[in-house]
């Protein structure tokens, strides 16, 4: 149970402030894939969904994944692009939120090896990976060659240097979950013979690469986030960093090419990432490379989902624990996945909680749909 004069609460609530981004909160709605978009096209149902979560009071929307241009970036015909006349859709989405009093920034999509051959809107199109590998000893195609790569890093920068001339307020890359950019970090879908492989810091090459060519698209001053985890949808327990030490020599190089905040996705916040230590992945993130990060993890569902995925007991539901966390800046927003959708009004949900006593989250808290 959470007192009111506690200062637990505006820590969530409170402004975060960095040298070019301002956000009148810690709550950033994570990207979720709805496949609502025909032929790849936001259309009003996509603005005004964004919105209500905006004047819900969220600080910070990243849009579901977007496809960025290049033909087998995507497995879904109904997922957005970013680029072409779909850009068009991703303008009135953008009107929408700034107009609820909200900020917004696209992620960046390429699924990579995940895409099966005649999937997405381009079913012609060759799948792209680093070595062909789907997961270990799955070899499902071929590896990129140099133009593939040197296209596709184009076709990154020129999604960011688009939603800048747009009025985003951001861009994250997306560079988790076993798509593409995780395929070249990760060692078991990386098994070049070239300087994208080997060393952990030469698997990271091909994301700073596409973080520098974004850089030299928007300049100094607009907001780079990326989106990063050690599991991947081919395997939950893979590890990308075993060690601190690991960790910051994958991230260094994205550092280098310019990302501003790192977006550090578990599948619950509160599980201890390195052995000694309490910190997760966001908590360590920010204490080796002194920039922002953001956590997410699990943060708001109840009991019974948690448990469905083979979670631990209810008291780490609890939001209090995240609360703490974010008060001893162990990272510096927190992403909200799952509870967006079921209430919009999540934000509002817990500032109404100061005039009572916040206690241990309840789903019947957050039981409409919109």
């Amino acid at each position: 149970m959470l007192p009111m004069n506690s200062n637990l609460l505006d820590s969530l609530l409170r402004p975060f402030s960095s040298t070019k981004l301002q956000l009148k909160n810690r709550v950033v709605m994570a990207p979720m894939t709805r496949s609502f978009c025909p032929q790849g096209c936001p259309q009003a149902d996509v603005a005004a969904y964004y919105a209500r979560r905006a004047s819900g009071g969220v600080g910070l929307i990243i849009t579901e994944g977007s496809l960025i241009d290049e033909p087998a970036a995507g497995n879904d015909p109904r997922v957005p692009l970013f680029h072409g006349n779909a850009l068009q859709g991703w303008e009135a989405v953008l009107k929408a939120v700034h107009a609820a009093g909200g900020k917004i920034a696209p992620q960046l999509w390429h699924v990579g090896i995940l895409r099966k051959p005649g999937q997405g809107h381009f079913p012609d199109a060759p799948s792209l990976s680093p070595s062909g590998l789907l997961k270990p000893g799955k070899c499902v195609g071929l590896p990129m060659n140099q133009a593939q790569i040197d296209t596709t890093i184009a076709a990154y920068a020129q999604a960011a240097r688009s939603a800048q001339s747009l009025g985003f307020d951001a861009v994250e890359i997306h560079g988790a979950h076993g798509y593409l950019i995780d395929q070249f970090f990760w060692q078991e879908t990386n098994r070049r013979q070239d300087d994208y492989a080997g060393s952990l810091r030469n698997r990271s090459r091909f994301a700073a690469e596409i973080v520098a060519a974004i850089r030299r698209e928007v300049g100094p001053q607009f907001p780079i986030i990326f989106r990063f985890s050690q599991w991947k949808q081919q395997d939950y327990d893979a590890r990308l960093a075993g060690t601190a030490q690991e960790l910051e020599t994958m991230l260094a190089p994205l550092i280098e090419a310019g990302v501003d905040l790192f977006h550090c996705s578990t599948r619950r916040f509160w599980e201890p990432e390195f052995t000694g230590s309490a910190l997760n992945l966001a908590g360590w993130t920010q204490k080796l490379t002194g920039l922002p990060a953001i956590t997410v993890g699990s943060v708001g569902l109840d009991e019974e989902f948690i448990r469905s995925l083979g979670g631990a007991p209810a008291t780490n539901v609890d939001i209090l624990p995240l609360l703490q966390r974010l008060e001893a800046d162990e990272f510096a927003l927190v992403a909200i996945g799952r509870a967006l959708i079921a209430n919009p009004d999540w934000v509002q949900l817990l500032s109404q909680a100061k005039t009572g006593q916040l206690q241990a989250y309840r789903p019947d808290m957050l039981s409409s749909l919109n």
